[in-house]
């Protein structure tokens, strides 16, 4: 299914070149994974970056990472490696990725605007929410305390699988929670519901706010928080990232 991108046509063809190039690397296998880098591009990098500065601040928190449209689970990924770069034996920082893995489904009038998405765009391939707990898995055992999960892949509808994590979890405080499900409804509703288990100081992460393709992110924020209590904070090195400290 179709996605939004920004690049123009001289981008998207330099970017295939890449995509070939790693493609058809000679690197063996056993070094192709510690030679990653040489295929990052400004953006991706500048992406880790933003989420490395921010777990910075997170590590002086206590409490589970939750996101909201994991979709491919890079951004939980990266942060499940930095948990084990600043703080390996933390068994109680939790990295919990909410999808329903089948795409973007319930816009309404408040999506509108330059969104060009269907019902549907975003979708992953049948079943990939089982290869991505397998690679968070692989990626927890190679570093310490890897005997305790310390994550999980939550498939289905956030409006369900939420109350239903936090009917079971009434331990739960969240430190830091990613928002990326792109659209009004799901992000109204979930930023309703954690409200009573956000703290001072938590931080909220929006991937979509004051962006006219995803308007529906920032009315939700509108509507649930008094946006002028907050200050949306940035970092140079990203467009479309931002966050705010909880007050």
């Amino acid at each position: 299914f179709g996605t939004v991108t920004h690049s123009s046509v001289s981008e998207k063809g330099l970017q295939q070149e890449l995509l070939e190039l790693l493609k058809n690397t000679p690197i063996n296998d056993d070094e192709l994974l510690a030679n990653l880098g040489l295929y990052l591009t400004t953006k991706s990098l500048a992406r880790i970056i933003f989420f490395y500065e921010l777990y910075k601040k997170l590590v002086y928190l206590h409490g589970v990472v939750m996101e909201f449209g994991t979709r491919w689970g890079q951004t939980i990924s990266l942060l499940s490696i930095l948990r084990g770069m600043f703080e390996p034996y933390n068994r109680t920082r939790r990295m919990l990725a909410f999808d329903t893995f089948e795409g973007l489904k319930g816009m309404t009038a408040n999506d509108t605007g330059a969104n060009k998405c269907a019902d549907g765009s975003y979708a992953t391939p049948d079943g990939y929410e089982r290869y991505l707990d397998r690679l968070l898995a692989l990626q927890e055992q190679l570093n310490p305390l890897g005997h305790l999960q310390k994550y999980e892949v939550i498939k289905g509808d956030v409006l369900q699988t939420l109350p239903d994590y936090l009917k079971k979890h009434p331990e739960t405080m969240i430190s830091m929670v990613v928002f990326d499900m792109d659209i009004y409804a799901p992000t109204v509703k979930t930023l309703e519901m954690i409200k009573p288990y956000l703290f001072k100081g938590s931080l909220l992460v929006f991937d979509e706010l004051c962006d006219e393709v995803f308007p529906g992110e920032t009315i939700a924020v509108r509507e649930v928080l008094d946006m002028k209590n907050f200050r949306f904070e940035r970092l140079p090195l990203t467009s479309r990232l931002s966050y705010l400290v909880y007050e």
